[in-house]
Parts: structure tokens; C-alpha cells; sequence
């Protein structure tokens, strides 16, 4: 049984946190993230910390969960969160046209992706691309997004790829040798 619904959440200062029956409205310099709250589960204040509660013991993973969103939204509303990815490959590269990422990755036309609200994603020499944004979920679904439009080749190593990803380069078919191949 996991014990991290018991853990309290600590606010940092310029940090605000409102919590009523049907959800939690968490503040900050970066941000506003609002956590629905399944039914049962609620947030309450102890002591200057607010721990999760559950009305049914069959609820326990619900409120390690609405735990660790709460603790996420406000490390995300106060220092925020970041994907790094890198594009590898000759030709292959991304630029910001307004609110959308044009991408060049070997296919025969541009693949343009929207920016969701609340994400903001700067391009470094065309092939170094940062995700940034408050709310977690969000920031690592348009990473992974990304990288699936053009997943890393095991034989070439091109593609996009998270910054620091190890692969492991296959070796491609052997060439026959000349007497390997009888007719």
C-alpha cells in the first residue's frame, strides 16, 4: 500500500491554494491550475500544511493520486516544468510560426504542431527544442507528441529524441558474402 496520500503538501510562499468540495484552484507567479476532486477525497489545512482525506478505505490510491497532482500543480505554478528534445538528422529541423511548430523531419511536406495555451516552447539552432509550462501532464504530452512524430531510427540514430536519451544502435543486414548465396 502506498503511503504518499498521508505525506502534507507544503504551499511555498507566493503560493495560493483554495480548496473546496469539487476542486482545488492552486496560484502562482507562473500560473493557475485547477485539480478536480473525485468524490470522497478532499483537501484539508493542518497546522499550515494541507493533507488529503478520504471518506471510504477503498479510496487509498485516489488519494495518493489527487496528492501528487496537488504537489505537482504547485511546483509547476511556482518553479514550473521543462522537456528537453533534441532533433537529429541531415535536414531535419523546427521553427516557431506564430502559435504553432513547423517541423522539417524528412517526410515530403512540413508537419506543423499548435501550442496548447499555457506551454511555450523556444527552438535553440533549429534542432534543440525546450518545453516549458506549469502544469506537468501537459508539458510531458506535447514532449512525447513531438518525439512521435519522428520516433529515433535504432539503425541510424535520426529522429527526435529526449536531450540525454541513450540508444542502442542496431547493425543493419550483413552483406552476402561471395560464396555465401548458392543458386
Amino acid at each position: 500500500m502506498s503511503r504518499i496520500g498521508r505525506k502534507l503538501i507544503e504551499v511555498p510562499s507566493g503560493v495560493t491554494l483554495q480548496a473546496d468540495a469539487s476542486a482545488v484552484t492552486v496560484k502562482g507567479p507562473k500560473g493557475t491550475l485547477r485539480i478536480p476532486l473525485p468524490q470522497g477525497v478532499r483537501l484539508e489545512k493542518q497546522d499550515g500544511h494541507y493533507l488529503t482525506q478520504m471518506e471510504h478505505e477503498d479510496q487509498v490510491a485516489l488519494r495518493g493520486l489527487i496528492r501528487a497532482q496537488v504537489a505537482n500543480a504547485i511546483v509547476g505554478v511556482s518553479k514550473g516544468f521543462e522537456k528537453q528534445l533534441d532533433i537529429v538528422g541531415i535536414g531535419y529541423r523546427a521553427e516557431v510560426k506564430g502559435n504553432s511548430v513547423a517541423f522539417t523531419l524528412g517526410y515530403s511536406h512540413p508537419i506543423e504542431m499548435p501550442i496548447p495555451e499555457g506551454i511555450s516552447i523556444s527552438i535553440e539552432k533549429q534542432t534543440h527544442l525546450v518545453v516549458k509550462g506549469a502544469d506537468r501532464h501537459l508539458v510531458g504530452q506535447l514532449a512525447a507528441n513531438i518525439r512521435g512524430l519522428r520516433p529515433p531510427d535504432p539503425y541510424k540514430n535520426k529522429g527526435v529524441r529526449y536531450t540525454g536519451e541513450r540508444l542502442k544502435k542496431k547493425a543493419g543486414k550483413a552483406a552476402a558474402g561471395a560464396g555465401g548465396a548458392k543458386a
